[in-house]
């Protein structure tokens, strides 16, 4: 191998040459061949990046794109056309480091990130002696032509290719915190479009060009699609620093809901909402897993003031504020989004707009970990009487038992409730036979998960605490030992 020359993917920059490093601008100066892409039309870019440094009596390797674009007569279509093309121009490589020569290959950019130099890296690296020297990014150039940061603290960047379908952009646009969209040319309508679809098109900024003399800066809005080259990026920036201020009348509340407890179930759209938001508003320990982003106000308070809470926000938004009240689970389910909704309905809060995000309820979260006991008719009960009175919740549950459907039991103990649920247990056992099963879910998606699956007549208060959730199965609940453990599952049907 050390007769070999070596192959040197040199990262450019984004087109600026004083923005090559001082080892690329070496190893290009130093190099037996210099080789570069380019379109059809001849002209390289990397080349006359390169070109400062570049010394007489070097050999060039001018490797032409059969295709960009436009359409081609290729028995392997568009992919097979740069499939061929790679492997010819890998050879050419090749046959200079075979001689001895050393050869530097150009890549615009970072060799390694949305570059051609890694087609040729992956059909040499292994034959020949191979060194990457990295480059300023478009991303970083585009970041610095705005003078506008892209992060911070624990956001989220996420680089995009225009070419992704419209759909999958737009969705990945919602879950991110900042974005940047390359690739863009021919693909800037379907991209404007996922910027308009996700609501991100007003914080979008349009560069192209970074870093040359031929750089443009705008909203990306204003840009017309046919205006657009290849070489530009569409940058959604940091939204705690981005330039787009809500004005007062756009204040208004969402109701969010964070999912059981893992962060992995809280959805994309509730994370979009909670980076966006100026103010958060909830339960302490709700508040607490949601990240703290700087300029963002945090309201944390007391779980049983949900009237108090709900005008807080309501009155920040009259404001202009633009508040999350935070849920764990669903809203809607034994939760913030009828409490903020109840008091919205008073005439002092009517010209307030309210959303509700949904998210993960408990039940649902629960019964994932041991199959499908709700897969039939189902309810959700809560044995608080904290807001109802207890004769209410023992009809209610007799009522459903003697329905002979599964229900979710939530609130089912705290540490001044102790007593409901041998009460609750006693009702449905004159409804339902000893065996029947009952889950006991406590902290899922948590740090101290547990699920136990115990008999009816088996349900020991002492089991249940403020953390838990119970499912009560059906007389057609089954549960089935396996190799895989133990599954709990209502079926579908129901005998005649």
């Amino acid at each position: 191998m050390s007769a070999n020359g070596k192959l040197w993917g040199v990262g450019i920059g984004p087109g600026d040459p004083e923005l090559m490093t001082v080892k690329a601008a070496r190893v290009i100066g130093e190099a037996d061949v210099v080789a570069f892409h380019s379109a059809r039309h001849g002209r390289s870019i990397s080349r006359g990046v390169a070109a400062p440094y570049m010394r007489e009596g070097q050999i060039e390797e001018h490797l032409v794109y059969p295709v960009t674009t436009e359409t081609i007569d290729h028995p392997g279509g568009y992919q097979g056309a740069m499939d061929e093309f790679y492997e010819q121009a890998a050879e050419r490589l090749a046959a200079h480091l075979e001689a001895g020569r050393s050869v530097a290959l150009l890549a615009a950019g970072d060799p390694l990130f949305y570059s051609s130099y890694m087609h040729m890296h992956k059909r040499l690296a292994d034959r020949f002696e191979a060194e990457v020297i990295p480059g300023v990014t478009a991303v970083s150039a585009a970041s610095a032509a705005l003078a506008e940061p892209l992060v911070e603290g624990e956001e989220v960047l996420t680089v995009l290719p225009g070419t992704l379908p419209q759909e999958e952009l737009t969705r990945r646009l919602r879950e991110t915190d900042a974005a940047a969209i390359m690739k863009l040319g021919r693909t800037y309508p379907a991209v404007r479009q996922a910027l308009k679809d996700s609501g991100r098109i007003d914080e979008t900024y349009y560069v192209e060009r970074a870093s040359t003399d031929r750089q443009r800066v705008a909203k990306a809005d204003d840009v017309e699609d046919a205006d657009v080259p290849y070489f530009a990026i569409a940058v959604v920036p940091s939204p705690v620093n981005n330039r787009v201020e809500a004005e007062p009348s756009r204040g208004e509340v969402v109701v969010v809901g964070l999912g059981p407890g893992d962060q992995a179930w809280t959805t994309p759209e509730v994370r979009q909402e909670l980076a966006l938001a100026t103010d958060l508003v909830g339960y302490t320990t709700y508040i607490d897993r949601v990240p703290i982003r700087p300029g963002q106000r945090r309201h944390a308070s007391d779980n049983r003031v949900e009237a108090e809470r709900a005008a807080m926000a309501l009155d920040m938004a009259k404001r202009g504020a633009r508040v999350a009240v935070v849920s764990s689970g669903d809203p809607g389910v034994f939760a913030m989004a009828a409490a903020v909704l109840e008091v919205a309905a008073e005439e002092q809060w009517r010209d307030v707009p309210v959303r509700i995000l949904p998210g993960m309820t408990a039940a649902n979260a629960v019964a994932s970990r041991v199959g499908a006991p709700l897969g039939h008719d189902y309810a959700m009960l809560s044995l608080s009487d904290r807001l109802k009175p207890w004769d209410i919740v023992a009809k209610r549950v007799s009522a459903v038992a003697s329905a002979d459907m599964a229900f979710a039991v939530y609130n089912p103990a705290s540490k001044s409730r102790t007593w409901q649920v041998a009460a609750m247990r006693d009702l449905v056992l004159e409804h339902r036979s000893p065996d029947t099963p009952v889950i006991i879910g406590r902290d899922v998606a948590g740090p101290e998960e547990s699920i136990k699956i115990v008999r009816l007549a088996d349900l020991d208060p002492a089991d249940v605490d403020m953390r838990c959730l119970l499912i009560v199965g059906s007389s057609q609940t089954t549960v089935v030992e396996s190799a895989s453990g133990t599954t709990v599952f209502t079926p579908r049907h129901y005998p005649a």
